[in-house]
């Protein structure tokens, strides 16, 4: 009886386990953003870069080393009244020490200024990368809504011409039709549904990019949702390519990325130039020894060690006089670096103008066809009512039938695409801006 429960129990959370997922926009760029391994690897990136400033930070506190050192000496060596005696011995130091930097040029600020600016360039670069997932969530997502329009239009038509097929085989039954009269009909069937299956394939196959997109282990276990077109499409604003763009140079991350690490190499030019000026340090340390002298009488441990105590302090200057060029060309190199920072902030300016413009006109003429499409809508549905008609009274043959019922389904795939790809348009044009 346990056994028995225990596998209802186990067939229950299986089941619900298989249960079909349904999944908003949002939350597919939610988990696409949480599962994508780019971002992941961006954000070890980012945190890499603040290890970064907070050693350029701690550089600026002073240092503490201890150090401890053991030395046997054979034959004639130095003792404890710093004579030489012809005798074997043995010597342990200890020691601590301790420097600070009190003035480099101001090497150690410019280099805390460069890793901070490189925190914000690695920020910049991970907002970035997950403008990108959601653009490509979005495209994915509303590609899915586009085939399962195309999939209903297809049903709707081969179940139209399933029910004209049912009337005409009653009208051959009753003897008012010939048999041959259907067989268009038949054949009108036969393409529609192979239409219909491949819009069935296309939609299984847009499901399956937008898993891959948001890295789920499986597509068929989800489906998605959204609010009509229309309203995705009202919610928007087409606004003119000019004002986005001088929106996303204040805005978006790719030319705030781009100006941080420009920040960054002019920073490390300073550093490069700063080494041209003396450093000055300040340093103190303090230590003692043991002497182990063989056949003489030594010391105690810890007397010796008191006694033998010693401290200094001191100031160093290093002042750079030749250093076979290496100043120079390090500043010539943080030099090219600056001005290709500079040119890389106007690369990324012309590429986002032009990514800002082809989808500005992309929507315009979407929004175009969209609208010469309803119209052609309006008068292919008349076009088709008027030869049904004719068919239906017998002044039109099925092929006739087919090609205005054609032409109609064809009509309404243009306008779901133009339809579709104005709101997708539109939603590119909003995340560039932003």
């Amino acid at each position: 009886m346990n056994r028995i429960c225990f596998i209802i129990i186990l067939c229950c959370f299986s089941l619900t386990g298989m249960a079909q997922q349904t999944l908003t926009l949002e939350q597919c760029i939610e988990i696409a953003l949480e599962n994508n391994r780019n971002i992941k690897q961006q954000e070890l990136s980012r945190q890499s870069r603040e290890i970064a400033y907070n050693q350029a930070r701690a550089d600026l506190l002073p240092n503490l080393n201890a150090s401890a050192g053991q030395s046997f000496n054979f034959g004639r060596s130095i003792g404890m009244d710093n004579t030489y005696q012809n005798v074997n011995s043995s010597q342990m130091r200890f020691g601590l020490n301790s420097d600070i930097t009190i003035f480099d040029g101001l090497r150690l600020k410019r280099n805390i200024d460069a890793r901070r600016a490189d925190i914000f360039a690695s920020q910049a670069d991970l907002e970035k990368l997950q403008d990108d997932i959601i653009i490509s969530v979005s495209s994915a997502f509303l590609q899915v809504l586009l085939n399962k329009e195309l999939l209903h239009i297809a049903e709707n038509q081969t179940g139209s011409t399933k029910e004209n097929i049912a009337q005409r085989r009653k009208l051959v039954e009753e003897g008012r039709l010939a048999p041959g009269e259907i067989f268009e009909l038949e054949a009108q069937l036969a393409r529609e549904e192979m239409n219909r299956v491949q819009a069935e394939s296309n939609l299984k196959l847009a499901m399956l990019d937008l898993a891959q997109i948001m890295e789920m282990d499986r597509f068929d276990n989800f489906n998605i949702t959204a609010p009509a077109v229309e309203e995705l499409i009202n919610e928007g604003v087409l606004l003119s390519s000019a004002a986005v763009f001088e929106s996303a140079l204040v805005n978006r991350p790719e030319i705030r990325g781009a100006q941080f690490r420009l920040q960054s190499r002019e920073q490390e030019l300073l550093m490069s130039k700063s080494q041209r000026y003396p450093s000055l340090s300040f340093g103190a340390s303090m230590g003692t020894n043991y002497f182990n002298m063989s056949g003489r009488e030594n010391a105690a441990f810890g007397s010796q060690l008191r006694n033998n105590m010693s401290n200094s302090v001191g100031l160093n200057v290093r002042i750079p006089i030749f250093n076979r060029f290496q100043v120079r060309n390090n500043v010539s190199n943080a030099t090219l670096a600056v001005e290709n920072s500079r040119i890389e902030i106007d690369k990324a300016k012309n590429e986002l103008r032009k990514r800002i413009e082809q989808a500005y006109f992309n929507a315009v003429g979407a929004q175009s066809r969209w609208a010469a499409s309803k119209k052609s809508e309006t008068a292919s549905r008349e076009a088709f009512r008027f030869v049904e008609q004719k068919f239906e009274s017998g002044r039109a043959n099925s092929f006739e039938l087919s090609l205005a019922k054609t032409n109609l389904a064809q009509v309404l795939a243009e306008q779901a695409q133009a339809k579709y790809e104005f709101a997708f348009r539109i939603r590119i044009l909003e995340l560039l801006k932003d």
